[in-house]
C-alpha cells in the first residue's frame, strides 16, 4: 500500500539535478524540494543509480563484476551485496596510498570512521568533498520541517551540543575521523551561510576544542549565559545529552561562580574556547548566578531542563534504537518537553529525515531523501511460531533475511527490511546492518521506523536475544523499581558462559528520582530479574524452564560513574564521542572487568519464567 503522489507537485521530467541547491531560510522552497524528490523518488533513485555507474564501472572494483557492462539490470545481476569484510582490502589499499580511482573517480578526501560499538572495530569509510554538499542538504532539508511544526525558532538559539574527537592520518596522508568530526572541522560547518532559524550558543571554538572535557565545560557555559535565548536543547545522541546533565550536576557551583566573577575556570587551558566564552561573559553577573544555583540545589533535578531553560520548546536527541532506552531519563529531567529525533544518518552515507518531528518516539519515522544513495533492501522476515500476522515485537522469536533486495519505492507497508546502500563514494550494494520497518509513505518514498542494529545478540543455548528483544524486556522491569525511588539510568549485558549452565548478566545503573534514600531490596531486584526473562522470546523461556540449558539472569547493580567509566574505555580504545552509545552487549574482559569492579549488589531470579509448548493450529 502506498500513499498517492501528492496532487500539488508535478513529476520531473528527467534529468532533475541530483544536489539541488537549498536555501534554509526559503521554508517554502525547501518544503518543495522535499516534495519534488520524494513524488519523483522512483525517476530520482534510477537517476542516482545511472550516475554512480557512469561515474564509476571502470574502476577496479565494479569492473570485476560489470566488465565493462552498465545499466540497471546489469548492476542488479552481477553486483554482489556485500559486507565491510568483502570491501575491507580495497579502503586498506587507499589508506595506505593507493589511488581513490580502485573504487571511485572521485578523490577520495577522508575516511570515516563507524562507532567502535556497532558491531566491533571501527570501519573506515570513504568520502569525498561532494559528499560533505551532500549532507549538508540533509540538514539544510530538515530546518524548514521543524519549522513547520514549532514555532518562533528565530527569535532565539539552540544549546546543541557538538564535539570533535582527534583524528589519525593514515600512510597516505588521508585523515580518518567520524562523521561528526569530519563535518563540524568542514568549510561547509565552519562557514555555513547564517540561518535566523538555526544559531548555537557554542562558538565554533568550544566545539573544535579536541579535550572533551573542556568543550563540555565551555559549551555549557555559554549555555547557561545564555540560557534566556535558548528555544531548544539536544545533541546528537540522547546519551551525549544525558551525560551533559550528568556533568552540569558534577560542576554548577564551579559554573556559577564562574558567572558570579565573570571569568573561566583556570583549568580551562583551550585559548579558543578561552577567548570564545569570554566574548559572550564580558561582565559579572550575580543575579544570573544566583538563580542558576537556586534551581541546582533543589533535589530531584526533575524538570531541570524548563527550569535553567525556561522558553526551551523541545529536545533535539535521537530517540530510536537503542537511545529509546533513555527516553523515561529524558522525560525527568525536561520536565516533559517533546523528544525530537530529525534525521536518519551513519558514516556510510546520510538517509533520511523526520517529516512529522513532534510524533511520539515510538512512533518516529524518518523518511530516505532518494538523492542521498541508491537504496535497496534485503526483505526480513521473523521467525513467530507459526503466527503469519504482522511482526508484534512480543511474538517474534527472531528476524531472518529471505529473497532478493528489492528497491525504494518497492518496499512493502509493515513489513521489515535491511538496508543496502550504494553511494557516490564507492560502496556498492553495501549491508548497513540496520533493520528497518516500513510504517508509511511520504508521496512515493516510503518511511522507515528503526528497528535495531543486526546481529547484536545474546546467545547460550539456541536463545537468540536482539537489541531490540532486550530493550523491550528492561522496559517491562523498569516499573518494578518504583518502591525503591530510583531509575535506571544506563544497562548493558554479556552472556555468561564460564559455567555451565551459562546465564544473562544485566549491569544495571540506577539513579535517585526522589529524595528518598536509595536502597536496594533483594525482593524487588530478584522480581526485576524475573520480569526481564518473562519478557524475552519463546526460545528462550524454553531453554530456561524446560531445556534448562540457560541459568537464572542475573542483575548487577554497580555504583553511579560505572558507566562513564565504561565510556572512557571505549573512548581510549577509538570511539568518538560524538557517535559514541553505550554497548547494549559487550564481551571484551576489558570492558566487563570495569563494571565488575564497580559491583554494589547481585541478584538473580528466584524461579523460572513460565513456559508452555507451542500450540499450532487454530484455536
Amino acid at each position: 500500500m502506498r500513499s498517492p503522489s501528492s496532487p500539488h507537485v508535478k513529476s520531473a521530467s528527467l534529468p532533475m539535478t541530483l544536489l539541488p541547491k537549498c536555501d534554509p531560510n526559503d521554508d517554502e522552497g525547501t518544503m518543495k524540494l522535499i516534495e519534488e524528490l520524494t513524488t519523483n523518488a522512483a525517476q530520482v533513485q534510477r537517476q542516482v543509480l545511472d550516475e554512480i555507474l557512469a561515474r564509476n564501472s571502470n574502476t577496479e572494483y565494479l569492473r570485476g563484476f560489470l566488465d565493462g557492462l552498465t545499466g540497471y539490470h546489469f548492476f542488479k545481476k552481477k553486483v554482489p551485496v556485500i559486507e565491510y569484510e568483502h570491501v575491507r582490502e580495497y579502503i586498506e589499499r587507499i589508506a595506505n596510498g593507493a589511488p581513490s580511482s580502485i573504487i571511485c573517480t572521485q578523490p577520495i578526501t577522508e575516511l570515516l570512521t563507524s562507532s567502535g560499538t556497532s558491531g566491533g572495530q571501527p570501519k573506515m569509510m570513504p568520502s569525498t568533498s561532494e559528499e560533505l554538499d551532500r549532507k549538508t542538504l540533509l540538514y539544510d532539508l530538515q530546518v524548514p520541517v521543524i519549522n513547520k511544526y514549532v514555532d518562533g525558532l528565530d527569535k532565539g538559539k539552540g544549546m546543541y551540543l557538538m564535539f570533535v574527537k582527534p583524528e589519525i592520518s593514515t600512510p597516505s596522508g588521508l585523515s580518518a575521523r567520524p562523521v561528526l568530526t569530519s563535518y563540524y572541522k568542514s568549510s561547509n560547518f565552519l562557514n555555513r551561510h547564517f540561518n535566523k532559524h538555526l544559531i548555537y550558543t557554542s562558538p565554533n571554538e568550544t566545539i573544535l576544542c579536541a579535550d572533551s572535557r573542556q568543550s563540555m565545560y565551555s559549551q555549557l557555559l555559554c549555555g547557561l549565559l545564555q540560557c534566556d535565548d535558548v528555544l531548544r536543547v539536544g545533541a546528537v545522541f540522547s546519551f551525549a545529552f544525558l551525560r551533559a546533565i550528568k556533568f552540569l550536576e558534577d560542576h554548577w557551583q564551579e559554573l556559577c561562580s564562574n558567572i558570579r566573577a565573570g571569568e573561566i575556570s583556570e583549568w580551562i587551558t583551550d585559548s579558543g574556547s578561552r577567548r570564545a566564552v569570554m566574548r559572550i561573559m564580558r561582565e559579572p553577573n550575580a543575579q544570573l548566578a544566583e538563580r542558576i544555583e537556586a534551581e541546582c540545589r533543589k533535589e530531584p533535578w526533575e524538570g531541570i531542563i524548563r527550569r535553567l531553560w525556561p522558553r526551551t520548546k523541545y529536545v533535539d536527541v535521537i530517540v530510536t534504537g537503542s537511545m529509546a532506552q533513555y527516553i523515561p531519563l529524558l522525560d525527568f529531567y525536561s520536565g516533559g518537553l517533546p523528544l525530537v529525533s530529525t534525521m536518519y544518518a551513519s558514516s556510510e552515507c546520510f538517509f533520511g529525515i523526520n517529516l512529522h518531528p513532534l510524533s511520539s518516539p515510538a512512533e518516529v519515522s524518518y523518511t530516505l531523501i532518494p538523492n542521498m544513495a541508491y537504496f535497496e533492501f534485503l526483505p526480513v522476515k521473523s521467525d513467530k511460531r507459526g503466527d503469519e500476522e504482522a511482526f508484534d515485537a512480543d511474538k517474534c522469536n527472531r528476524l531472518e533475511m529471505v529473497a532478493e533486495a528489492v528497491d525504494l519505492v518497492d518496499v512493502e507497508v509493515g513489513k521489515y527490511y535491511e538496508l543496502v546502500v550504494t553511494t557516490f563514494t564507492g560502496l556498492y550494494r553495501y549491508r548497513v546492518g540496520d533493520i528497518l520497518m516500513v510504517t508509511g509513505f511520504h508521496n512515493s518514498a516510503p518511511n522507515f521506523r528503526f528497528v535495531h542494529r543486526r546481529n547484536i545478540v545474546l546467545s547460550i543455548d539456541t536463545d537468540k536475544t536482539n537489541e531490540e528483544d532486550l530493550l523491550l524486556a528492561i522496559t517491562a522491569a523498569k516499573p518494578l523499581l518504583a518502591p525503591l525511588g530510583c531509575l535506571l539510568s544506563e544497562y548493558t549485558s554479556y552472556a555468561d558462559t564460564s559455567s555451565i549452565p551459562g546465564h544473562y548478566i544485566l549491569f544495571w545503573e540506577l539513579i535517585k528520582s526522589n529524595n528518598a534514600a536509595t536502597e536496594l531490596d533483594s525482593a524487588v531486584m530478584e522480581a526485576c530479574c524475573l520480569m526481564v526473562e518473562e519478557s524475552l522470546d519463546w526460545v528462550y523461556r524454553r531453554c530456561r524452564s524446560r531445556d534448562r540449558s540457560v541459568g537464572a539472569l542475573e542483575i548487577r547493580v554497580v555504583r553511579p560513574g560505572a558507566f562513564d567509566a565504561l565510556m572512557d574505555l571505549c573512548l581510549t580504545n577509538g570511539s568518538s564521542v560524538n557517535q559514541y552509545k553505550t554497548p547494549r552487549c559487550i564481551s571484551s574482559p576489558e570492558a566487563i572487568a570495569v563494571l565488575d569492579g564497580r559491583v554494589v549488589g547481585r541478584f538473580f531470579s528466584r524461579s523460572a519464567p513460565h513456559w508452555e509448548p507451542l500450540r499450532v493450529g487454530k484455536n
